[in-house]
């Protein structure tokens, strides 16, 4: 009886840990936000295993079967398409329920994307806030508003097609002088880091047609 959380690569699938190779093999059942996705990673890593779709949609649906399984002993493994469950992904409310229900959890240390956009951004890493995705519209200006006033270094996903018309945002409440990073395609052979003004970055990316996953990085106010 045991609930894994299995941080999984962003890109580059030699980024999985033994040790998640390891729990993968071990549990009775791969919970997956999207079964076709890991089901090509357990079949790289030459693992065989059922796997359970578990994703936004259906985590409210399916959580007390899964907590009775467990309850009866099964182990069970939680991963995500990319990165680590529960950031900016389905996971937590899995985990509030194991630990309600003393159901031991094990979240293995491994990938998730803000960090290494932190750190190759340049910019202080000793204090950030990190903000996931911003409300796409219904509280959007408001958060916007209290963020202007954030000292701390700020770590924003965004989505390819959403890209330019945030940072042209920022650049509105924040002052386009303010340093920044975009992060592009993590791990993968066209990975991309974007650094200079919020001013500098959005003509860089103002013509280009932009793919893969997106992490932005701002510095806090001065």
């Amino acid at each position: 009886m045991k609930l894994y959380i299995v941080p999984t690569p962003i890109g580059n699938l030699e980024d999985i840990t033994l040790r998640a190779i390891n729990v993968l093999k071990s549990v009775d059942v791969v919970l997956a936000e999207d079964t076709r996705t890991s089901g090509n990673l357990l079949r790289h890593l030459d693992i065989s295993k059922p796997m359970q779709s578990y994703h936004i949609h259906n985590e409210h649906q399916t959580i007390t079967r899964l907590l009775e399984r467990m309850l009866k002993g099964e182990t069970m493994a939680l991963v995500s398409d990319a990165g680590t469950p529960a950031i900016s992904d389905p996971g937590f409310l899995l985990v509030r329920e194991c630990i309600k229900y003393k159901i031991p959890v094990e979240c293995l240390p491994g990938p998730t994307a803000f960090v290494p956009a932190l750190v190759n951004s340049g910019l202080p890493c000793d204090r950030f806030t990190f903000e996931g995705f911003l409300p796409h519209k219904k509280g959007r200006q408001t958060r916007l508003k209290e963020l202007a006033e954030e000292e701390r270094t700020m770590i924003f996903y965004e989505s390819p097609h959403r890209l330019v018309k945030s940072l042209q945002q920022f650049a509105e409440y924040f002052g386009a002088e303010r340093q920044a990073c975009v992060s592009r395609e993590l791990t993968k052979l066209y990975e991309e880091n974007v650094r200079g003004t919020l001013e500098e970055i959005i003509t860089y990316f103002a013509e280009k047609t932009i793919k893969g996953e997106i992490v932005i990085v701002i510095a806090g106010k001065e």
